[in-house]
Formats: C-alpha cells, structure tokens, sequence
C-alpha cells in the first residue's frame, strides 16, 4: 500500500481521531479511507447523472425545456438505482 503524509490543523486532527474513535473506523487512516471511498461513489453517480442528462437532451424527447430533461434522468437514474 502506498504511503501519503497529509498536514491538518490541530483541529481537523482532533476531527479525524475523534470519527475514527465513534464511527465503523478503526484508524484514523481507516475512517481517511472510507471518506475517498464515498467521495468516489458520489462521483461516480454524479457521472452517471450526467450520462443521463446528456442522453436526455440528446433524445429530442423533451420539447418543455431542462425540467422535463431532468426528469427523464431522474427516472433512467432511479431505474438504474443511483
């Protein structure tokens, strides 16, 4: 596993420790860790969205602007489960 050193304030590090205490972490590095992973899953569907929204406006289904666009997204977004 590659090794990466990050400064914090006194605060942050105080935060980080104190998650890494009261959460589903048992490290610090590992409480770092699940925060890029759902940084991660959030891009992805934030991606995914776009994909969606793209393809809608390049549908031609909708002739009453980005509302009825991102409508069609939602529903694709939801079929798909994101």
């Amino acid at each position: 596993m590659a090794t990466m050193n990050v400064s914090l304030s006194k605060a942050d590090k105080d935060w980080v420790e104190e998650q890494a205490r009261t959460d589903r972490c048992d490290t610090p590095a590992d409480y770092v860790r699940d925060l890029i992973e759902r940084d991660r899953a959030r891009h992805a569907k934030t991606q995914a969205m776009q994909v969606l929204v793209d393809e809608a406006l390049a549908s031609g289904d909708s002739e009453d602007g980005m509302s009825e666009i991102l409508e069609i997204a939602r529903a694709r977004a939801s079929a798909l489960g994101l």
